[in-house]
């Protein structure tokens, strides 16, 4: 009899571990999941949650809020706080009773990393003395985050589920300045448990934090700014919260404006819209035993603090074995921005944020967004959904989609006219390198590829303003636009790209209006190249003059870098002069390609990569003026800084742009093949402990990667300076060359070897540093989708192709979405080709290597349908 009590009370055990385990992950599947991040892989991890061009706080790994970057500027590390002391800053915190009246508080997070237990004065991090739950985990798939909480103590599992809308093509439903924060309480008991959810965060209007000034015991650095500021509760039809201004903040300042804490829920809500007043940590005491007694909590008079703390509590029943939600939203508006090049002339320093054009107010977005969140939510998910359930392997979805996160965070904004401008990347307080920078962004394709009005808006910039009427780019713009030619220097690279780019969202979008507004200025681009002094003064279809590019150098002589941008160049040029009617420049171009790219292959191919021969010009009289400035090399004759017989991470960069543009081959295929190879040999890096470094590290210890260059033969004194360096997005770069030509297997080594370094342990995964975080040229992760799925689209031809081998892939042309499954149906294939968004016609649909079928009429695929299509070999 007692073993069969024994036996019955351990099934009854397994059940409630089975019914208790289903819960939590039935809860996890409303939201899909990329990557899962154990309790060791957390420290690092900091999500951005806002719009395009909105800023952003990031959700960090054990659930708190960090990376507060809404004011206009950079703010890594930045969390505001609101007290002299800085303690306390924004949190959310559980209480829980049981039924037999057993109580718990707790803040809403995991244990704090090791690394931030050590100071002067006790641990420096912010909301230190708060319990936490033991057990945490990270899952996401971007803009999803998720962080799973528990603990024995704890009645209720926690999942915290954080985005903000991303859906490609529709920018405004992508760039609204919210962070949707939901705590789901699971009750994984067998009785009901009463809940409290509790948000708090100061009112910190006027302090950005890149403004710091020494306080307090060993002067540290603490943010400054903030003066009278209020917060008053507010509730309208669609939500109920506190409001937070500014009565004493300049009104022209970057950090004036409104921020909201808010909540949907009608359930019972207390607040505070001020703590006590702060006198040896009284106001936290008094806050913590206000809130433990019952879940609520009671006002407090305004304490003369200019950052006064808002808190905000939901009270909500969990019934046995079941779960419910609490959802919070953090809204701003923050209209000034100041240009990126200030100046003394008279004209405006300041900008106005596009997404403040479309809101009154904080409050005014969450009125507006709260009724439209559901939909924006599915939106978001069909998107990710899609993405995340396609063939391409785990590495390629991740390095893709965790990068389009740069889009959202303080590298970019636009502004009221609508324009889409780019940082290179950000320091922890500011942008870093002005200017749209065309050579570092030519190679992302994230935006192009999920937002195409954006890339257009580059296009615009980069031809309608940043280029003069002799044809040179300004290779950073400035602003306002009324400046934007200031910079008056051209990058080689960034302007040969530029003209690719044009022909890439030409055929992306078929817009033939935007193609012929810029196509005298994308000659004159093109003409450029030719002028006296100039890249290739002879015509001969080589560059060999003095080119600035993206090392930051001048390159004299021909080179791989440089001359097959020319090719890519020459070769988009020819295809646009022919479409708008010039048909003798569409033959100088390809005229000048053919003779390159012979040239090249015969030149500059030594059997194993291709190489840079230096030649110096004869004297400075010999380069043209516009390329004179900033030269850093200063002795002409023998050139620093220069490539020379090294073999070069990114020396196919401009055939990787060809492949996105299915422009063909620009030399000798199996060159571009062999190189590639060499690459793989003579860059890759198994080990990175014993490697000399002679500049900035990205990669260290037994990491893995491409170095920018090596040099199996002579080596210059000097190289140019990066050579030892790794940076993501040129070994993105060589890696899709690689899947472009079948090497596929070291392609996805090298995306998964920088992956593994972005592992929420050692770095950010949302985060890939190069001259800055969240640099912009990372975005190239996205090509590797575009390669592995063989897809292409021109609205132009109105044409779409994808890969021949089966598989479920995910596909985006910048205005419209979808996915397509490819079937072996005998010596035929079947095309599933599915519409999640948009419209769009066909005229014909190709395999690569494989097939094409055609219509006599052009057939029109709209949202949410499907079309079949059986294509013969």
């Amino acid at each position: 009899m007692k073993n069969k009590i024994n036996i019955l009370i351990v099934f009854v055990i397994m059940v409630g571990m089975v019914q208790a385990q289903s819960l939590q992950e039935n809860s996890t599947n409303d939201w899909p999941v990329l990557t899962t991040y154990d309790a060791h892989h957390l420290a690092k991890i900091a999500m951005p949650i806002g719009g395009i061009g909105t800023g952003t706080v990031a959700l960090g790994g054990r659930g708190d809020l960090r990376d507060w970057e809404i004011m206009n500027t950079a703010a890594k590390g930045y969390i505001p706080t609101s007290e002299k002391l800085r303690y306390i800053g924004p949190f959310f915190a559980l209480y829980t009773q049981t039924a037999d009246g057993k109580k718990d508080t707790r803040v809403l997070e995991g244990p704090l990393d090791y690394s931030l237990y050590e100071g002067a004065f006790g641990s420096p991090t912010v909301n230190h003395g708060f319990p936490r739950f033991e057990s945490c985990s990270f899952k996401a798939a971007y803009p999803f985050g998720q962080v799973l909480l528990s603990d024995k103590k704890v009645p209720l599992d926690v999942r915290i589920k954080a985005f903000n809308p991303l859906i490609p093509g529709d920018v405004n439903a992508s760039g609204i300045p919210i962070a949707v924060i939901t705590y789901q309480l699971i009750n994984t008991t067998d009785k009901a448990v009463f809940a409290s959810v509790c948000a708090n965060m100061p009112n910190f209007i006027g302090e950005d934090g890149s403004v710091r000034e020494p306080i307090g015991r060993g002067n540290a650095l603490i943010p400054v700014g903030a003066k009278e500021n209020k917060n008053v509760f507010r509730k309208d039809k669609n939500a109920q919260g506190i409001y937070m201004s500014s009565e004493g903040v300049e009104k022209d300042s970057e950090a004036w404006g409104t921020m909201a804490l808010s909540t949907s829920s009608n359930e019972n809500v207390t607040y505070r819209t001020s703590w006590g007043k702060e006198v040896w940590g009284n106001s936290r005491l008094d806050f913590w035993d206000d809130y433990s007694v019952d879940g609520r909590i009671n006002n407090r008079e305004h304490n003369g603090e200019d950052r006064p703390m808002a808190s905000m509590a939901v009270e909500v029943s969990v019934p046995a074995n079941t779960s419910r939600e609490v959802t919070f939203y953090l809204t701003w508006h923050f209209p000034n921005r100041e240009t990126w090049t200030p100046a003394e002339d008279g004209l405006s320093n300041m900008l106005t944020n596009y997404y403040t054009t479309q809101y009154k107010d904080a409050w005014d977005v969450v009125e507006k967004t709260m009724p439209q969140l559901p939909n924006l939510e599915s939106k978001t998910k069909e998107f990710v959904n899609a993405f995340v359930n396609s063939d391409l392997p785990k590495v390629v979805k991740e390095a893709a989609l965790y990068n389009t996160s740069t889009l959202r965070t303080q590298t970019c904004f636009r502004t009221a006219d609508g324009h889409f401008y780019g940082w290179e990347g950000t320091s922890n307080t500011k942008g870093v390198c002005h200017g749209n920078c065309t050579h570092v962004w030519n190679y992302d394709q994230a935006t192009p590829f999920l937002f195409g009005e954006l890339a257009r808006s580059m296009r615009e910039i980069e031809f309608a303003h940043a280029t003069d009427d002799k044809g040179m780019m300004s290779f950073r713009v400035n602003l306002p636009l009324e400046r934007a030619n200031e910079f008056g220097r051209p990058a080689a690279d960034g302007q040969l790209g530029a003209i690719m780019k044009m022909y890439r969202d030409w055929q992306l979008s078929g817009n033939d209006a935007l193609l012929k507004k810029l196509w005298p200025k994308v000659k004159k681009a093109m003409e450029f190249c030719w002028i006296e002094g100039g890249w290739d003064p002879n015509k001969d279809g080589v560059m060999d003059g003095c080119q600035h590019n993206t090392m930051d150098v001048q390159y004299f002589g021909p080179n791989p870098q440089m001359g097959i941008w020319y090719l890519g160049a020459l070769k988009a040029a020819s295809k646009m002069a022919d479409f708008s009617g010039d048909k003798k420049f569409a033959k100088t171009c390809n005229t000048l390609f053919k003779k390159g790219s012979k040239w090249m292959d015969e030149n500059l191919f030594n059997g194993k990569y291709y190489v840079h021969h230096i030649e110096p010009p004869k004297s400075r009289d010999d380069i043209a003026a516009p390329l004179l400035k900033g030269l850093e090399s200063k002795d002409l004759e023998n050139p620093a800084y220069q490539l020379g017989k090294g073999c070069l991470v990114d020396q196919l960069v401009g055939q990787f742009m060809a492949h996105i543009c299915d422009l063909g081959y620009l030399t000798n295929e199996e060159n571009i093949k062999t190189t590639l190879n060499s690459i793989m040999k003579y860059n890759y890096r198994d080990d990175s402990s014993s490697g000399f470094n002679n500049m900035r590290s990205f990669v260290l210890g037994d990491e893995k990667s491409l170095v920018m260059a090596s040099y199996p033969g002579e080596r210059p004194l000097y190289p140019f300076p990066y050579f030892t360096e790794a940076m993501t997005g040129f070994e993105y770069t060589a890696a899709i060359g690689m899947l472009y030509e079948g090497q596929t297997e070291n392609g996805l080594t090298n995306i998964k070897n920088i992956r593994d370094r972005y592992d929420g342990l050692k770095r950010n995964p949302f985060n890939e540093a190069e001259c800055g975080n969240n640099y912009a040229r990372a975005m190239a992760s996205w090509g590797a989708v575009i390669a592995l799925s063989g897809f292409h689209y021109s609205a132009v031809e109105k044409s779409i192709q994808f890969t021949a081998t089966p598989g479920n892939y995910f596909w985006s042309n910048g205005n419209q979405y979808g996915t397509v499954e490819i079937k072996n149906k005998g010596n035929e294939k079947l095309v599933l080709l599915k519409v999640l968004k948009g419209e769009f016609s066909l005229k014909s649909v190709k395999l690569k290597g494989f097939g094409s079928t055609s219509f006599k009429h052009e057939k029109v695929l709209k949202e949410g349908t499907s079309q079949e299509f059986i294509i013969q070999k």
